[in-house]
């Protein structure tokens, strides 16, 4: 088949003075071709005719008329949900073959007859003007910190001109982490952009009846930043395009790199966090003479961060030894029940203090956690009222890890009656002579398939995590008698 450019060439070589015969063989065709493509005025391409008729019979016409009307009050439904509809309202008629045939068809209607698109209109971009900033979540890349999962979020901000990036380990979509992510990626950038555009999540956007567009937190943070504030419209998350494809590079250069060094587990959040910093430094190694010409066009830092912290001042600690921070329940130590302290409340962690002295500093609750109970809390009291241990509401809380959990299931099996009782004693032992001793102790123990029992855990701690002897293991005194009654029943059972 001829196409275009050849016959392009052919006119050429005839314009200057070539011969046909000379003319053709230069263009890749005989004299015969040649010779028509000469005395006509039109190329190949528009000589062809359009091919607008079916090579086979329309095994969807009968029914087509029916599918229509659906396509046209629903043009979101995809043809498999179609197809089975119409496979139940027409058995044995349409094979499972057929639905890339019907596919075709929605195809092609959706092109010539369908409802008009939402069109996107690429924007342009100036140095120094705006930055993007959103959470992403990165549980299913299946990093673990030592063994265990880590449940975590990157807050990603990302520079609209030069698409440099930088991103921070937080654990919720809060104001805190918010601040804290905004504020370390103004200091590592230098500088500091006149727009920053975020997703319409609560921590800064009033979505309710509030009339202010921002919530006062985080209008006071652009303020201090002298940063104009900007939002997406609902449900329209293109419009923070620039970090929402960013999150899918980062994310999938973390997967490669995690590939590469082999495993996905790290001894400390703090060697993750140089990980992750490697792979922004790779990532923004591309981008440097845009970014230098952005540093150009930012405005200065202030003097000092602005601190990320929530104060929440005088909560009264239940009897119960909770305080209510917002709708999440902390425990605090029994001995400030009564009393009123005041909790700060950072983008990780909550401080807690009493008469002007930090007493606490827990983790914050993330995630669709509602509760964290620490058992040293509040062990001291269920020693005393071990009853309470059974429907405790926050029982749960008071298993540590999976050991703790096999030993209470393991007492419940050998000694129903006390089980309680002796697994409270075992958790005391934790919370005063540390838990990852008595950890250890309960492993060894299971594995071994000893008698489990808090003064095995405690003669194990004491003899300084080394595996107990058989001798060290309390067995029970038999008497003779036991025996002859043995032998009396094995001698009934065979007579």
């Amino acid at each position: 088949m001829v196409s275009d450019d050849q016959v392009r060439r052919l006119k050429k070589m005839l314009s200057r003075g070539k011969n046909l015969k000379v003319s053709a063989l230069i263009s890749g065709m005989d004299v015969k071709t040649a010779r028509k493509y000469r005395d006509s005025e039109k190329l190949p391409s528009e000589l062809k005719k359009d091919h607008n008729w079916r090579t086979r019979e329309d095994p969807f016409a009968d029914d087509w008329l029916n599918v229509k009307p659906l396509l046209e009050n629903n043009p979101g439904l995809e043809a498999t949900t179609i197809f089975k509809w119409l496979q139940r309202e027409n058995p044995d008629k349409y094979q499972d073959g057929q639905l890339r045939t019907l596919q075709r068809r929605i195809k092609h209607w959706r092109a010539t007859d369908g409802p008009p698109r939402e069109v996107y209109f690429p924007q342009v971009h100036y140095p120094g003007d705006l930055c993007q900033s959103d959470f992403t979540h990165m549980d299913q890349l299946g990093i673990t910190i030592n063994g265990r999962l880590f449940k975590h979020m990157i807050f990603h901000f990302v520079l609209t001109y030069s698409n440099w990036e930088t991103g921070f380990i937080c654990y919720s979509e809060s104001f805190e982490s918010l601040s804290a992510g905004l504020q370390k990626a103004l200091w590592q950038l230098g500088g500091v952009p006149k727009k920053h555009q975020t997703d319409r999540f609560s921590a800064a956007v009033n979505n309710l009846s509030d009339k202010s567009q921002f919530t006062k937190s985080y209008q006071t943070l652009l303020d201090y930043y002298g940063i104009k504030g900007q939002k997406i419209e609902p449900a329209k998350p293109n419009q923070n395009g620039d970090v929402e494809q960013s999150h899918y590079r980062f994310k999938k250069a973390v997967d490669q790199a995690l590939m590469l060094r082999g495993s996905r587990n790290f001894t400390s959040v703090k060697k993750y966090r140089q990980f992750l910093a490697l792979i922004f430094k790779q990532l923004n190694a591309g981008r440097a003479l845009r970014f230098k010409e952005e540093l150009k066009h930012l405005n200065h830092l202030p003097k000092r961060k602005l601190a990320a912290v929530k104060k929440y001042p005088d909560i009264r600690v239940r009897p119960s030894s909770t305080i209510r921070i917002n709708k999440y329940v902390y425990s605090v130590h029994s001995r400030l029940i009564g009393e009123k302290v005041t909790a700060l409340l950072y983008s990780n962690r909550v401080k807690i203090k009493y008469g002007g002295q930090t007493v606490d500093m827990l983790p914050r609750i993330s995630g669709k956690q509602t509760s964290q109970i620490d058992y040293r809390h509040l062990i001291d009291s269920l020693i005393r009222k071990p009853g309470a241990f059974k429907n405790y509401r926050y029982r749960e809380h008071l298993f540590p890890n999976t050991h703790f959990r096999l030993a209470y299931d393991l007492l419940q099996e050998e000694i129903p009656e006390r089980c309680d009782r002796e697994y409270l004693d075992i958790l005391h032992t934790a919370a005063y002579n540390g838990e990852e001793k008595v950890s250890k102790a309960l492993e060894k123990i299971i594995d071994n398939n000893l008698p489990l029992s808090s003064d095995l855990v405690t003669k194990y701690i004491k003899k300084n995590n080394s595996l107990l002897k058989l001798e060290d293991i309390p067995v029970a005194s038999l008497e003779l008698t036991d025996y002859d009654s043995l032998l009396h029943t094995r001698e009934v059972t065979n007579g």
